[in-house]
């Protein structure tokens, strides 16, 4: 027998064995820093937008003592419970009333500064509680822009110092701000709320989902599992790839000619922003679907037709169910980038002022991307705190509905 020669480690072979240990070191700490970096950054994001943020859900607030059973003012129950009682308390004196009380009790000047649509709350606040007319009730009403400026520390030395002066007393101070959740928008910083934007955001939503997903789920099934493989479905192919990377605006131009065109009388409605944002999203889906369609076993179609099933029942009851967590996962992705969108909705008209929350699928409405650019754009510094606090609820709103995705992504997710 040949005796066996043990491998030697030349010092040719001992550099390139060390070089080799070096890359991989290196790529370990590249890999290392690319995740300390991205999560450095989401995290100066999120700490900004909150340190910003905080400032928005507050508002400054002045306390007025009205005393109703002096001021004249009527109504009960039924009567305030119709529409148009807000109508109704302003014909019978309620903002003089306001505006008298205010003035008894912070000055001349500090009444000046009350809002001017403050008496508005004062009214909801009768309407919810008939009662009030019969008794003194204490009202925290919001302050005039420049006074609420004053109280921050920024805007004229006079409102510094009325600011600094009702503070002392009592009378002005900085509130958690609850109704910024539930108003619309308006004018005044110190009255916009973010409910109109958000509702319109998830009715949009609404719409496209319930177009792009099941229209996005049948051609990614058709193409995959019905579909000739020939020219034209090698062009359907190479056109829904390209679709996913047009830019936005594009699609934005075509909701404005086709969908505008056929309802001239639904521009900036969440049923026209959600059919654009359709257009957007259902190649993302289609793409997705088909690779998880792909990634399907054939032994399942295999052994399901072994057994008898149909070529319908095969694809609905084995295959799809076992790609329906990638498929969402595409779906998520393409949501995601719809919630986002600011170019296509601007382009049909939702950037629109509006002053009410939508009341369903054709009212004029705006969204939150929408609505935090165009309080960006504002002049007065009340709605900077505003934008970033927006900016929270656009966030808060896209993880829920990411979290609810991912959820189902999860439920339905099977293992073979």
């Amino acid at each position: 027998m040949s005796e066996r020669i043990a491998p030697t480690r030349t010092p040719a072979f001992e550099a390139r064995l060390k070089k080799r240990y070096a890359a991989e070191r290196r790529f370990k700490l590249a890999g290392l820093g690319a995740i300390l970096f991205s999560v450095a950054v989401l995290a100066f994001l999120l700490i900004t937008m909150t340190i910003n943020g905080i400032g928005g859900f507050q508002r400054a607030e002045m306390n007025v003592a009205i005393d109703f059973t002096e001021a004249g003012l009527s109504g009960d129950q039924t009567t305030l419970s119709q529409i148009g009682a807000v109508q109704v308390l302003e014909a019978q004196g309620l903002p003089a009333t306001v505006e008298y009380f205010a003035e008894q009790q912070l000055g001349e000047a500090g009444g000046a500064e009350i809002s001017t649509s403050a008496w508005r709350q004062v009214a909801d606040e009768i309407i919810d509680d008939p009662s009030i007319l019969q008794r003194e009730e204490t009202f925290s009403l919001p302050a005039s822009p420049d006074l609420a400026a004053g109280l921050s520390g920024e805007g004229s030395d006079e409102m510094k110092a009325l600011a600094a002066q009702l503070s002392a007393q009592g009378k002005l101070e900085t509130k958690l701000d609850l109704g910024f959740l539930e108003r619309a928008d308006a004018t005044d910083p110190q009255e916009v709320g973010i409910w109109g934007a958000l509702k319109g955001s998830m009715l949009t939503m609404i719409v496209t989902l319930l177009l792009a997903f099941p229209i996005g789920v049948m051609a990614a099934l058709y193409l995959e599992e019905y579909a000739p493989k020939n020219r034209w479905t090698d062009v359907i192919e190479v056109s829904i790839n390209n679709l996913a990377a047009v830019p936005s605006i594009i699609f934005g131009l075509l909701g404005l000619a086709v969908f505008l065109w056929l309802f001239p009388n639904m521009r900036s409605a969440p049923l026209i922003g959600g059919m654009t944002l359709a257009l957007m999203t259902m190649p993302v889906i289609v793409i997705s679907g088909r690779n998880a369609i792909k990634a399907v076993p054939p032994s399942i179609r295999d052994g399901a037709l072994a057994i008898g099933a149909s070529k319908v029942q095969v694809v609905f009851h084995h295959v799809l169910p076992l790609a329906l967590p990638g498929i969402l996962t595409g779906t998520i992705i393409g949501m995601a980038r719809a919630l986002g969108e600011t170019a296509p909705l601007l382009m049909i008209g939702m950037r629109a002022f509006v002053a009410t929350p939508p009341d369903g699928f054709t009212s004029p409405a705006t969204v939150l991307p929408v609505q935090i650019f165009l309080w960006s754009d504002e002049i007065d510094r009340g709605f900077v705190e505003r934008t970033s606090a927006a900016i929270i609820v656009l966030l808060v709103f896209l993880l829920l509905m990411n979290g609810l995705a991912i959820y189902l992504r999860n439920r339905f997710e099977k293992k073979w």
